[in-house]
């Protein structure tokens, strides 16, 4: 469905009459309008998105390794050593080093 936002911030999108009677329905059920019950519907189904997309969830023993890891971490092995070598050659080390406060 493609849906514009106008100047009033309002979002229409076109919806054909079935799926508006199911969305209709649903919202009858809960006691919503039309329009809140959509509102609602697409910030719950956003923060899902949102969520999905930024938190890493891990089990409590990868979790563990994690921050062990994170505590002690293993000394860098050729390829980081060499990828270090690498960016510091390049001009993304260069326009880094003129835009930074570190030393």
């Amino acid at each position: 469905m493609s849906s514009t936002l106008n100047k009033l911030g309002r979002v229409s999108a076109p919806v054909s009459n079935q799926s508006r009677k199911i969305l209709q329905q649903a919202a009858d059920l809960i006691g919503s309008t039309l329009n809140q019950f959509i509102i609602q519907s697409a910030l719950d189904k956003a923060q899902q998105i949102i969520e999905n997309e930024t938190v890493i969830h891990l089990s409590r023993s990868d979790a563990e390794v994690l921050f062990k890891t994170l505590e002690n971490p293993p000394p860098p092995n050729q390829k980081l050593l060499t990828a270090v070598a690498a960016y510091k050659q390049s001009p993304l080390y260069d326009s880094y080093r003129s835009t930074s406060s570190d030393p």
